[in-house]
């Protein structure tokens, strides 16, 4: 019989809650970390998955499925109950990485109905990818095509310097942030037109009064005739 296991590291909630769930999961499956291990071809290997149900650290995603995976008992051999397990452990996995990683506090995932401005949207494409747990500008390039979503790119996104530079990019950045099913995308699509169109009216009324500002100083200028037109003046007076 092995050692028994330390306790789960609590100084991060969510973290620990993560914890709790895979020790769960391989509690019920009566195996060992090894055996996980030895089932996957030793990717990840047996250490990565004591770590992972540790507390002490938040482990990749692609550990967290293994290891949900290796646990699956017979009764989740359905579909259905599979998703159900990943979609948890994705979940809690979110959460520790946002706990742990995030620079800001947000309390919830940002409405995106609410966004009105092109400054609104670019302050919730921030809050969403917080929400999200806070993805390297890598990890998310290597979530998206070749192409589409560069670091350089998602970096000043993240910073606030820039919104992304097409519609393709911004739906790129959303699914790197896990808004991914058509349902969830819509609104913020529909949130992307507004904040244009509201830029678009804004530069329209700005040229108009510009234009406006124009014709009423032109107005104002006296004219002035050249000496040629005030010779010809006075010899017909």
């Amino acid at each position: 019989m092995g050692r028994p296991e330390k306790p789960v590291n609590r100084t991060v909630p969510a973290r620990a809650k993560l914890a709790d769930f895979l020790r769960e999961r391989k509690a019920r499956s009566g195996q060992t970390y090894e055996q996980m291990s030895q089932e996957v071809n030793g990717i990840p290997s047996k250490a990565t998955f004591e770590r992972a149900a540790s507390g002490n650290s938040v482990p990749s995603q692609e550990t967290v499925l293994a290891f949900i995976a290796t646990t699956s008992t017979s009764k989740e051999m359905t579909v259905a109950a599979l998703s159900s397990a990943i979609n948890r452990g994705q979940e809690l996995w979110i959460r520790a990485r946002r706990d742990t990683r995030a620079p800001y506090y947000v309390p919830s995932a940002p409405d995106p109905d609410l966004i009105s401005t092109r400054a609104d949207l670019l302050r919730d494409l921030r809050r969403q990818h917080v929400w999200a747990g806070y993805p390297t500008p890598g990890e998310m390039e290597r979530m998206s095509e070749i192409g589409v979503l560069p670091s350089s790119s998602t970096r000043r996104v993240i910073k606030g310097e820039m919104l992304p530079v097409d519609l393709r990019q911004t739906i790129a950045f959303l699914k790197a942030c896990y808004v991914v099913s058509p349902a969830d995308l819509e609104p913020w699509l529909a949130a992307v037109d507004r904040a244009h169109a509201d830029a678009e009216a804004k530069r329209l009324k700005a040229l108009q009064e510009t234009l406006a500002r124009t014709k009423q100083k032109t107005a104002a200028i006296p004219l002035k005739l050249s000496s040629h037109e005030s010779t010809d003046v006075d010899m017909a007076a």
